[in-house]
C-alpha cells in the first residue's frame, strides 16, 4: 500500500526509524485495529494510532460522552457532551489525521455480535470497564484467531499485556489467554468501581499509550512482544514491573480439554464493574 507525498511528510519521523521505515509504515496504513471502548484507554489509543497512520480504526461503544468522562477521556471535549462516544471519537480522529478511515459501531459487544465485529479487524484492543466484556472479548479473539492487546487500570495502577494464544510461544506451547491469568470473574461486589474510589486520569493515559505502543509493535513486527508477559505500572511508587504469565493447560478456553467452543457462555452474562476506563 503506497504512501502519498503528504503521508511521507506526515510520517517522516517513522520513516527514518530502522524498525519501521517505509515497509513498516505501509503495514500501518494497511492495518485494521478495533478499539473495544472509546473511553479512558480508548482515547490515547485512538489518538496515537491515528497519528501513527493506522489506516482503519474501529470504535465500538454504546455510551455517550458525559462531563465526568473529560477528566481522563481525552478523545472527547466539552462541545461533545451528550454525543455518542463513537461519533465524538470519529470527529477527533479525522481532525487529527484525515487519511484515517474510522468505522463506528454504536453497540455493546455481546454474544451475538462480538465474533462478527472482531473478525473484521487484525488487532483488537480491550479498554472495557467490566469483567463480562473482558471475558467476552478475550474468548471471541481466541475463536477468531485475533491478537488482543489488553489494558486495565486501578486508581493509581495499571496493567498491559498482549494475548495471542493462536500462536505458539517459546518451547512450542501456546501463548496464554486472559483465562490463563484469571480463570473466572471475581464475585460481584469484590472489586471496587472507579466511580466510587476514583482514578487518576493521567494513569489511564499512561496505560492506553502503552497499549498503543504494543499495537504498533505488533503491526510493524518491531521489538519484543508482550505476549506471555504482564506489564504492571505503580504510579504512586513510580515503578514498572514485568511478570511472566504462561499458558494454563487446564483453562476452559484454550486448554487441553476446552469447554468453551463458542460464545454461548456469555448469553445473558451479568456485568461486574471494574475500574471505569
Amino acid at each position: 500500500m503506497t504512501l502519498t507525498s503528504e503521508e511521507i511528510e506526515r510520517y517522516k519521523r517513522h520513516l527514518v526509524l530502522r524498525e519501521v521505515g517505509g515497509q513498516g509504515q505501509q503495514k500501518l496504513k494497511a492495518a485494521r485495529v478495533l478499539l473495544g471502548g472509546a473511553g479512558g484507554l480508548g482515547s490515547p489509543l485512538a489518538v496515537y494510532l491515528a497519528a501513527a497512520g493506522v489506516g482503519t480504526i474501529g470504535l465500538v461503544d454504546d455510551d455517550v460522552v458525559s462531563l465526568s468522562n473529560l477528566q481522563r477521556q481525552i478523545l472527547h471535549d466539552t462541545p461533545h457532551v451528550g454525543a455518542p462516544k463513537v461519533d465524538s471519537g470519529r470527529d477527533a480522529i479525522v481532525r487529527l489525521n484525515p487519511h484515517i478511515t474510522v468505522e463506528t459501531h454504536p453497540v455493546r459487544l455481546d454474544a451475538e455480535n462480538a465474533l462478527d465485529i472482531i473478525s473484521r479487524y487484525d488487532i483488537i484492543c480491550d479498554g472495557s470497564d467490566n469483567f463480562a466484556t473482558r471475558y467476552l472479548v478475550s474468548d471471541a479473539c481466541y475463536l477468531a484467531k485475533k491478537t488482543l492487546v489488553f489494558g486495565a487500570v486501578g486508581p493509581f495502577d495499571g496493567y498491559v499485556t498482549t494475548f495471542k494464544p493462536h500462536e505458539a510461544g517459546p518451547g512450542g506451547k501456546p501463548y496464554p489467554t486472559y483465562r490463563c491469568l484469571f480463570p473466572e470473574a471475581p464475585p460481584p461486589g469484590t472489586v471496587a468501581n472507579c466511580s466510587e474510589v476514583g482514578v487518576l486520569g493521567a494513569v489511564v493515559g499512561v496505560i492506553g499509550t502503552l497499549q498503543a505502543v504494543e499495537v504498533l509493535k505488533e503491526i510493524a513486527a518491531a521489538g519484543e512482544s508482550l505476549a506471555g508477559r504482564l506489564l504492571i505500572y505503580d504510579a504512586l511508587g513510580a515503578r514498572f514491573e514485568t511478570v511472566k504469565i504462561t499458558w494454563d493447560p487446564s483453562n476452559s478456553l484454550s486448554g487441553d480439554n476446552p469447554t468453551i467452543t463458542d460464545l454461548s457462555i456469555h448469553e445473558g452474562s451479568e456485568d461486574i464493574a471494574a475500574c471505569d476506563a
